[in-house]
């Protein structure tokens, strides 16, 4: 078992897999990495079960050194990194030789980036997954951000590099979306066809309090024609609820389980990983679609990134 030291640790490192599922009756929502195609993708790239987990970087990367060496792979986000005095390419596997130093700068675009290690990063599992859950403070390493000095241990690896790279039109297909497609929430008749074209025809920032609970967003308020109260319900990943005052929030993958606010419209699936890459202030909006246009597009997001043309070698 191969060791990588954290020489600095960024503005929030993680561990990530692909989060718990099946727990939200306990009140534990999946957590899991934010962008989980980067991550299945980045494992790929260093030979990895596309579950496996990694550290996620958000905004900031950090320091780390190998001293037995490694196979490594950067995902998502291009973090503008070298190793020693190279620059090194997101979506291309390399090889890291014992005593040498990663160095992972800040996002260019985007807003989270994935370091996978060959064998995968080796943690004690919560409730069968090693992703962290920084709302409880459970999971990964023990529950919290990486800290300089810390020692993260990475499972059995093959060690042998097959130079590996990430197809460019995958590259192109999967990139962010400020257009989020939607489906109608089970409140959206609680809206008046009035806020509902507001709300689809504006534009919202992303506030600065996001995080990986929720995203706040700030734009034209959206409320309710009836004043009545709901009773409190599960909420989904990517619900996007409409608090009192009227200010969205997108549910993300610490959301809480259940919540009492009307959800106006639910992210679809293929584009949930592109909340992932949301930074504060950027700008997106909404575009309904149906549940039949939705089950199509991720099972066409599906296809593609399991076809033999997404990874080259």
């Amino acid at each position: 078992m191969s060791v990588i030291q954290v020489q600095a640790a960024g503005l929030l490192t993680i561990v990530q897999d692909l989060g718990r599922e099946g727990f939200g009756p306990l009140g534990i929502s999946p957590s899991g990495a934010a962008d989980p195609i980067s991550l299945r993708l980045g494992n790929r790239l260093v030979a990895n079960p596309e579950g496996s987990a990694g550290l996620e970087m958000t905004l900031l990367g950090g320091i780390f050194s190998f001293p037995d060496g490694a196979v490594l792979a950067l995902a998502g986000a291009d973090f503008a990194t070298t190793l020693d005095d190279r620059t090194v390419d997101p979506w291309t596997s390399f090889e890291v030789r014992p005593g040498q130093t990663l160095r992972v700068g800040s996002a260019r675009w985007g807003a989270r980036c994935y370091l996978c290690v060959q064998g995968g990063i080796a943690v004690k599992p919560f409730l069968g997954s090693a992703s962290t859950h920084l709302q409880s403070g459970l999971g990964g390493f023990d529950g919290r951000p990486l800290r300089k000095g810390d020692v993260v241990h990475t499972g059995s690896a093959i060690r042998t590099l097959r130079k590996r790279k990430l197809a460019p039109q995958l590259q192109a297909r999967l990139s962010a979306r400020q257009v989020l497609r939607v489906t109608a929430g089970p409140q959206s008749n609680w809206f008046a066809e009035s806020s509902l074209r507001t709300f689809y025809a504006g534009t919202y920032r992303v506030g600065e309090q996001s995080n990986r609970m929720g995203l706040r967003l700030e734009g034209a308020p959206v409320t309710q024609s009836s004043s009545g109260e709901m009773i409190t319900e599960g909420v989904s990943l990517g619900a996007v609820q409409a608090p009192h005052g009227g200010s969205p929030i997108i549910l993300f993958v610490e959301q809480q389980t259940t919540g009492g606010y009307p959800k106006i419209c639910n992210v679809i699936s293929a584009d949930l990983h592109c909340i992932g890459q949301l930074r504060p202030r950027d700008e997106i909006r909404f575009e309904q679609v149906t549940l039949e246009t939705a089950r199509a597009l991720l099972i066409e997001q599906e296809k593609l990134l399991a076809s033999e043309e997404s990874i080259l070698e």
